[in-house]
């Protein structure tokens, strides 16, 4: 079968290589959609801190099934989304109902080989069933899956003012879940049309970084500033600065995840009593919200589906999808 491998940074490349073969507890997919993470950018670029070279990346995908075991709730046809995270089941994390930050994770793409691939294995428990929506928004489940699950993880109330801080992908599903939960939302970022986007898909009130962005949102609260942040930049500086937007009393998500060090001022966090949590992947219940909320029409799936590869253009043009000037949020390989 075909499968794009990301050779080391900066180089990937088409190769042929032998099909998966189904295990007894197994799911064989046949993948349709692959959609492109920032992840992958990441990786693409070498600063994924979780990756060891060479790579098939991808793990954002929908398919349909070719064969799955007997007795399986699934069957040949089905249209079929994966979440990617393969937990253990049995590590503390797992045990405590947190499969998404199990001890013994595996990513399909990251710790082990993904979807950019005409064909994947999965075990049937991470195969979930997408009827009801298009194959295009099964594959963009697994990142609204991770803004649901930090919006989750802040306990988002109704009327609360809250703020996301960069609105690629990951910023934008958490902006999509904070205002479906009521809250009053604002949105940082530096790009004008992404901006733009938040404002015209889901009247979020926006303001771009620069020299008096601090005032706009001190004005914009009373000063007061917000009961919960986000932050889904991917830049240590970006989150370093993020413990100032945050109110007395208010909560303070990275949903980023850099290879850095991340500090803070003590007294300024002590004062204000500020609650820090990370935010990492999703859990079946956020990819089972996600699907509800796509079916029923509250997600703008066809506005996030910026952007379209071919399977075999993906090694050349893969690169163009970093380009600022080119206004992707979401690219959909198509296999």
């Amino acid at each position: 079968m075909k499968t794009i491998v990301c050779d080391r940074p900066g180089m990937l490349s088409l190769q042929h290589r032998p099909a998966p073969v189904r295990g007894a507890d197994d799911v064989l997919v046949r993948v349709r959609r692959v959609g492109v993470c920032g992840t992958d950018l990441h990786i693409y670029a070498g600063s994924q801190p979780y990756l060891s070279y060479p790579r098939v990346i991808g793990h954002e995908f929908s398919g349909e099934v070719i064969e799955a075991p007997s007795g399986s709730a699934l069957a040949a046809g089905d249209p079929v989304y994966v979440m990617p995270y393969l937990s253990c089941g049995h590590c503390i994390a797992c045990r405590r109902g947190k499969p998404n930050c199990c001890v013994h994770i595996r990513v399909l793409g990251v710790h082990t080989d993904g979807a950019l691939a005409e064909t994947v294995a999965a075990p049937q428990r991470f195969v979930c069933k997408a009827d009801g929506i298009s194959l295009d928004e099964a594959a963009m489940i697994e990142f609204l899956a991770i803004g649901a699950h930090a919006v989750r993880r802040a306990r988002v109330r109704a009327g609360q003012r809250a703020l996301v801080v960069g609105a690629g992908p990951i910023g934008i599903a958490a902006a999509i879940f904070a205002r479906l939960d009521g809250a009053e939302l604002t949105v940082l970022d530096l790009r004008e049309d992404r901006l733009a986007f938040c404002r015209e898909r889901f009247g979020a009130a926006t303001v771009r970084i620069g020299d008096d962005d601090l005032a706009q949102l001190g004005a914009r609260t009373n000063g007061e500033f917000f009961d919960l942040v986000f932050d889904a930049t991917g830049n240590p500086r970006a989150m370093e600065r993020g413990f100032s937007f945050v109110a007395h009393g208010g909560s303070f998500v990275l949903v980023s995840i850099v290879s850095s060090d991340i500090r803070f001022s003590d007294p300024e966090f002590h004062k204000r009593e500020t609650t820090l949590l990370a935010s990492r992947n999703a859990a079946p219940e956020d990819f089972e919200r996600v699907l509800r909320e796509m079916r029923a029409g509250r997600i703008p799936t066809a506005a996030l589906a910026t952007h379209r590869l071919p399977f075999d253009e993906v090694p050349t043009r893969f690169a163009e999808l970093m380009d600022p000037a080119a206004g992707v949020i979401k690219a959909l390989v198509e296999v």
